[in-house]
């Protein structure tokens, strides 16, 4: 998706600048919206279409330039699809948690780059003509990002996150295999440090 190049492009072009403030004790709050975007499976014959919500994330730098961050969200619904008919639609939470790294320079623009771990829950499993059931799990999960400092404490950011996300599927209480929706996640949001 054009969305993810840019990300990673941005990311690229700033990378090279030398690391500086982000000090150590600080606190960011973000809000904004994330739009989900699953891989389908056809190996179940199954898709799962993608969703935007609203999204919060909170961060705290023990060391310099060094954030650990919290994503949450607000339930992902989902359609469940085959052969591009509607056939059910599940709800998600996937909040990741991440160990990220601030390349700031001082300037407008700091881009960053983290790895942590997601779990994501799934409830409301519905297909029209059966029993649905997809089992909770965990997933390694990568982010980049960018903010643009609009003051010292306020920023806009640009992220995309890739979730390893694999689950298993049972209809009607038999096991039909492994669903692989690993998604990426795009979002946009307003940065606030304290």
């Amino acid at each position: 998706m054009k969305l993810k190049n840019i990300a990673l492009a941005l990311v690229a072009a700033t990378a090279t600048t030398a690391a500086v403030a982000a000090p150590a004790g600080t606190w960011t709050i973000g809000a904004g919206a994330a739009y989900v975007d699953p891989k389908s499976n056809p190996g179940l014959e199954l898709s799962v279409d993608e969703d935007v919500r609203p999204s919060v994330t909170f961060e705290y730098f023990p060391v310099k330039n060094v954030g650990i961050e919290l994503l949450a969200a607000h339930p992902f619904k989902h359609d469940i699809e085959s052969d591009g008919e509607k056939v059910g639609s599940v709800k998600l939470l996937p909040p990741t948690l991440s160990l990220q790294y601030h390349f700031d320079n001082g300037g407008k623009v700091v881009p960053f780059i983290g790895a942590g771990v997601n779990y994501t829950t799934f409830f409301k499993e519905r297909l029209a003509v059966s029993d649905l059931e997809l089992k909770d799990n965990w997933g390694a999960a990568g982010h980049v990002g960018v903010d643009f400092k609009l003051t010292d404490r306020d920023a806009v950011r640009l992220d995309a996150r890739y979730i390893d996300l694999k689950t298993d599927v049972k209809i009607d209480g038999a096991n039909k295999g492994e669903l692989d929706l690993s998604p990426w996640v795009y979002g946009v949001s307003f940065v606030k440090s304290f």
